[in-house]
């Protein structure tokens, strides 16, 4: 049985991964130009979304957020967290930047929260396996039109992260987006230096 979370059919990609409901796919549709579904309920992804240009051997990913997902059972969303766990484990070296998505707007006080419970929060630790998979990541902080004091917000998620503040000395890892306003310059400056590092200058046309 084919599985949903089977590899591209091209050699080299860049993905989106991040929780649900954090625009994720509000974002593949500006670097695209084609709409996807979306919607205010958590968890409308709940396999791939993937566009791919055969001709340059190159594609873009929306994986399926993780964490909770409206009206989809504990079991599923395990499932889907496997899936996506295995997908970037098993196309790690064809992966040349993964777009890691969160809200700005509620991402700090989620990650205290899980902390102050003892927990690792999601993102945390999602961070963390992209980076030990050694996948140049790009953290789009999306919703940034929701943040009143944007320096600060950006300096809390750039701690909690790993990244000593201010943010930004980090513009190559963190950018603010808004991607329902398509305010996506900072993303892309910061995908296209992941790029140019991997002479892959051919693929700024997408960004």
């Amino acid at each position: 049985m084919t599985s949903v979370f089977d590899a591209p059919t091209v050699d080299d990609e860049v993905v989106l991964v991040g929780r649900s409901n954090v625009g994720k796919t509000t974002l593949m549709r500006e670097i695209v130009g084609r709409k996807y579904d979306t919607g205010r309920r958590p968890g409308v992804t709940l396999e791939p979304n993937r566009y791919e240009w055969n001709a340059e051997s190159f594609a873009v990913t929306d994986l399926p957020g993780f964490g909770f997902m409206s009206g989809v059972d504990e079991e599923k969303r395990e499932r889907i967290k496997d899936g996506i766990v295995r997908y970037l484990e098993e196309n790690a070296d064809s992966i040349l930047v993964a777009v890691h998505v969160i809200d700005a707007s509620a991402f700090i006080e989620i990650v205290d929260r899980w902390e102050e419970r003892g927990e690792v929060p999601h993102d945390v630790d999602l961070h963390g396996f992209l980076v030990d998979l050694d996948i140049p990541v790009v953290v789009a902080a999306n919703k940034m039109d929701k943040v009143d004091d944007k320096d600060a917000t950006l300096d809390g998620i750039a701690a909690r992260l790993g990244y000593p503040p201010p943010w930004r000395q980090w513009d190559d890892i963190i950018a603010p987006v808004s991607a329902k306003r398509g305010a996506t310059d900072a993303l892309f400056d910061a995908v296209r230096e992941k790029l140019s590092a991997q002479g892959r200058e051919d693929l700024f046309k997408f960004f």
